[in-house]
């Protein structure tokens, strides 16, 4: 008696739930993800072999490089506000936009007296431009008063202590390193993070 053959069905699997998966995780990572702030100097921090991550916010980060320091501070508002500050210390006022293009800011490294001319540069430019660093000296006091005022700002916006990091290059010469240090010391903080890179565990 011969064999029934039966027809061979090819397997079809419906991947559509599959694919709105994926869409929906990429789309989460896109928009929860942070850009990577490029630095205007060319920073190599120092390894070091335990990680503890940067909270995401009440941070302000001073990156020393090429004997120049550059500052930045989580948070667009505190950005606006220490600003606004900044400018009644020095007498400058800073229009509207020039705040809301300040507070997109990653990092910046200019004299306060050319922060208005920097902004009126479009983000190409600005990308382009040698930031001369924030003035370190005792005359005009620049870095020491971003660094406070931003300290005030966040206090009285969020009720944040903020924590100060630096970022330094790891073959900066030790005087500026020093110099900001005692900048931070003259505030009383005494408590700072040095930003390093996960380079290894030493065997």
């Amino acid at each position: 008696m011969p064999r029934v053959k039966v027809a061979r069905k090819s397997t079809a699997l419906d991947m559509t739930a599959m694919c709105d998966v994926a869409f929906l995780l990429l789309t989460f990572f896109i928009l929860s993800a942070k850009p990577r702030v490029e630095d205007p100097v060319t920073v190599d921090i120092p390894g070091s072999v335990k990680e503890v991550p940067l909270p995401e916010e009440g941070v302000a980060v001073i990156t020393v490089g090429q004997k120049k320091t550059f500052f930045s501070v989580e948070g667009t508002e505190i950005r606006k506000q220490t600003l606004q500050q900044m400018g009644e210390k020095y007498g400058i006022q800073f229009t509207p936009q020039e705040a809301d293009k300040f507070s997109v800011l990653p990092v910046f490294g200019v004299p306060i007296q050319s922060l208005k001319q920097f902004l009126a540069l479009d983000a190409d430019q600005r990308s382009k431009y040698k930031q001369p660093g924030i003035p370190r000296d005792s005359v005009s006091d620049q870095l020491f008063n971003w660094i406070r005022e931003s300290r005030i700002a966040a206090k009285a916006l969020r009720n944040l202590e903020l924590r100060v990091s630096i970022k330094g290059d790891a073959k900066e010469e030790y005087p500026t390193i020093k110099e900001v240090i005692a900048i931070l010391q003259r505030q009383e903080v005494n408590k700072f993070s040095l930003i390093t890179t996960l380079r290894g565990a030493s065997k």
